[in-house]
């Protein structure tokens, strides 16, 4: 038996999905098929609807702006989204846990995925560990899963574009 790595691989699908929303059911599910979902059932439009919003309420969750309302806002996913735990070998690759019921539209299978993954994130990793990026101009959501837990860019372009800002802005003070 295995259990599903679902904290960092979800967090990184739903900040993946966060920051370039898919636009089509069909986008919706090739970005899933590549980031290894199993898809069990037919994709429809209805899926890219359920999923937007579970993007939608994942985003509030990153954009809390304390622990306790980190918390509550995961929570809520968490209660709109889950089932009892389960073990699964539906994909014949072994035996795991699922904490959701089986076959569920790929919709309603993201935000069970995105409020698990979030809430073993948080837990496992720290409750700061979703973000934006810090330079001003860029938005990107990223999860940290840094060792020491310090990220502050979403990328090395950026952590570069600021440090190249601050320097600029040191050297014009003198």
């Amino acid at each position: 038996m295995h259990l599903n790595p679902y904290g960092e691989d979800a967090v990184h699908l739903a900040a993946d999905l966060c920051n370039r929303r898919p636009t089509t059911a069909e986008e919706l599910a090739d970005r899933c098929r590549g980031a290894g979902l199993t898809l069990e059932r037919p994709v429809e439009q209805a899926d890219l609807a359920h999923a937007l919003a579970a993007l939608d309420a994942w985003e509030k969750v990153v954009d809390a702006t304390d622990e306790r309302e980190r918390a509550e806002r995961a929570n809520r996913m968490l209660a709109a989204s889950t089932a009892h735990p389960r073990l699964t070998d539906h994909a014949g690759d072994g035996w795991h846990l699922h904490y959701r019921d089986d076959r569920l539209p790929l919709g309603a299978l993201l935000f069970s995925l995105i409020s698990v993954g979030t809430a073993l994130h948080l837990a496992g990793r720290g409750m700061h560990r979703l973000r934006r990026c810090e330079v001003t101009e860029c938005a990107t959501i990223f999860a940290d899963t840094s060792r020491t837990g310090r990220r502050r860019y979403c990328s090395h372009r950026c952590a570069n574009r600021d440090a190249v800002r601050r320097h600029r802005a040191r050297t014009a003070a003198r």
